[in-house]
């Protein structure tokens, strides 16, 4: 009898194109259910809790999914050493959707920019917040307004992101932490450290040519931070392509039942994410035509697949199990 592979699938560009199912993605996830095959979903994506992206997945797709096969690109922070009573600010992501992800991990002390802006309009003063969403999605931190950060994590992409900038190069160079203050010397080291979830410049939805994703802001805070500092911002970077997210991707594969001489295939449709990243640490690889890749871009691909360039994720997955024996 053949040992079974596992999967872990990319989402945009592979199972969905925005909120919409890619016409093959039941097809395939059911058909490794009907063998017993584990997979996993690995996203770059984020900004919400694990629950509800798993629920809005499998509803999509018609498909049941738990909650426990999702990595998002944020999850790790669930096992990072942070002490969680501290004060975080979080950004990214719709309305306060972050916040309530960030709670979910523990976190105590969730600051998102909509509460500082709702507190201090003046604090960004060309903000792009109606009246009813700053009282909607804000909390009142007046009475705490002098607590330190003690980190900034971007769980998501900008949704106002003239806002985000600036308030995450005010606390990346404030005094101690403090919101409203300046410290006194130039440094690559921030006064907090910042966590950027991933490093996508580009990812699909149902627009017909690849969007901006959290990989550009990164680019403009590291910028920015160079401008007030002449010296290149030190961070953390999760996500794909990056081993940190691999690690915490088969520690999940594990709990499912996965062996270490069992082969994972990555699915995925972004060369410089899915591929590099599984290429690297040593799993299947293949590509999709569905998401942002587009053949001619293969000649300047930061990585090509092991196992081929596939129409579809139904196509990749059969391609898989015949060679695997299933």
């Amino acid at each position: 009898m053949p040992k079974l592979p596992a999967f872990a699938f990319d989402i945009d560009g592979v199972l969905l194109r925005g909120r919409k199912a890619i016409p093959q993605a039941k097809a395939a996830l059911s058909l490794l259910q009907s063998h017993q095959v584990p997979f996993i979903l690995m996203t770059n994506g984020g900004g919400m809790t694990e629950a509800k992206r798993t629920k809005m997945v499998a509803d999509e797709i018609g498909v049941a999914i738990h909650e426990s096969q999702l990595v998002q690109s944020h999850t790790p922070i669930k096992g990072m050493p942070f002490d969680k009573s501290e004060r975080v600010l979080v950004v990214g992501g719709h309305g306060d959707s972050a916040r309530e992800c960030a709670e979910s991990y523990g976190f105590k002390d969730v600051v998102l920019p909509v509460d500082l802006v709702s507190l201090k309009p003046s604090i960004s003063p060309h903000h792009a917040i109606s009246p009813h969403n700053l009282q909607a999605w804000s909390r009142d931190i007046s009475s705490s307004i002098k607590r330190p950060f003690s980190a900034v994590m971007v769980f998501n992409d900008p949704r106002d992101m003239n806002t985000d900038m600036q308030i995450i190069q005010d606390v990346l160079n404030s005094e101690g932490g403090v919101i409203g203050t300046v410290r006194r010397q130039r440094s690559g080291e921030p006064t907090v450290p910042i966590i950027f979830s991933n490093n996508d410049f580009v990812w699909a939805n149902d627009y017909p040519v690849p969007r901006f994703g959290q990989g550009m802001l990164r680019m403009c805070v590291e910028r920015v931070y160079y401008e007030l500092n002449q010296q290149g911002l030190k961070s953390t970077i999760l996500g794909k392509p990056f081993k940190v997210q691999y690690d915490y991707a088969s520690k999940v594969l594990a709990s499912l039942g996965v062996k270490g001489d069992q082969n994972v295939y990555m699915v995925g449709d972004n060369p410089a994410s899915d591929i590099l990243g599984a290429n690297s640490y040593g799993w299947r690889s293949m590509l999709v035509r569905t998401g942002v890749f587009r053949d001619e871009d293969a000649e300047y691909a930061e990585a090509l697949p092991s196992d081929g360039i596939h129409d579809n994720v139904l196509e990749a997955v059969e391609h898989a199990l015949k060679a695997e024996g299933v």
